[in-house]
């Protein structure tokens, strides 16, 4: 009896302990902790702005298709990731300047309202 007894007071000790262990927890969730020193708004992020050139303008020379065609697509993917299709195609369109490529972009521009992609766009040049 004298072991049971023993036992129990060993057990009530040890409850005893935990539960001033969850006192102590509960008291120290309950205070906010103060910071060490004063908290600072974050800093944002932001994207760097990669330089990339504008194509050159194209006059209709079909040797300089090609590059041009490249030198826009390189500046579309760099510089304007968000920007619609139309204000794509108009972009485009503003660099084709000069020569017989002038009197053609004044006949493309009659059929702008159907194209949908500066993919349609390259094709036609």
């Amino acid at each position: 009896m004298e072991q049971i007894l023993q036992f129990m007071a060993q057990q009530l000790e040890a409850i005893t302990v935990l539960q001033q262990q969850l006192l102590a927890t509960q008291a120290t969730m309950a205070t906010p902790a103060t910071p060490a020193t004063p908290m600072t708004a974050p800093t944002p992020v932001t994207t760097p702005v990669i330089d990339v050139a504008p194509p050159p303008k194209f006059n209709g020379e079909r040797n300089q298709v090609v590059g041009f065609i490249n030198a826009c697509c390189l500046f579309m993917q760099i510089r304007m990731g968000q920007v619609e299709e139309r204000s794509r195609i108009s972009w485009v369109l503003s660099y084709v300047q000069g020569g017989v490529a002038e009197i053609w972009k004044d006949n493309v521009l009659d059929e702008i309202s159907v194209m949908q992609t500066v993919e349609e766009l390259f094709t036609k040049i």
